[in-house]
């Protein structure tokens, strides 16, 4: 496939999960046996914002992510894709996915290169092309902040800075 068509397809790829985001919609703990953490992020930079409430159940393993936000559809898409990556994960993977797309957005364009961390990012990789511009990873990477808050707000995680 041609680099003009892989960049339309991953084009394709974020204008769908903005137009039609998986995991929109803050509510209760879907489960009462559940830990809950939230956050609220926001980037100054653009105004997008996003609420993350996410349900851990006793073995550490993500059993929902919920989330409200406003922004462009970086910052829309990314959480939904987020989404669908990390539910039914235990936090190591959780961990690995999160380091992993950090690792895309630090690429600067140019993409990881490497078959199992395009396996594991699935449509994350639509991303690829936005580490090109610096302020367009805040974007990408702010339901991933609300994520790594919303775990430590949950008592999965301890605060680094405690």
């Amino acid at each position: 496939m041609s680099t003009g068509s892989m960049e339309q397809l991953y084009q394709q790829v974020i204008l769908d999960h903005a137009k039609h985001p998986h995991g929109r919609g803050l509510g209760g703990a879907g489960d009462a046996a559940a830990r809950t953490g939230e956050s609220h992020q926001v980037n100054p930079t653009c105004g997008d914002e996003v609420t993350l409430q996410v349900d851990l159940d006793d073995t550490g393993v993500v059993r929902d992510v919920r989330w409200e936000g406003q922004g462009c559809s970086i910052s829309q898409a990314s959480v939904s894709v987020l989404h669908d990556l990390v539910v039914d994960r235990d936090l190591a993977g959780v961990d690995e996915v999160a380091a992993t797309f950090r690792a895309l957005m630090q690429s600067k364009g140019a993409g990881l290169h490497d078959e199992h961390a395009e396996d594991l990012l699935g449509d994350a990789t639509a991303f690829t092309g936005v580490g090109r511009f610096s302020a367009r990873v805040k974007c990408a990477l702010l339901g991933w902040t609300a994520l790594s808050d919303a775990l430590i707000t949950s008592g999965a995680r301890a605060r680094e800075d405690a």
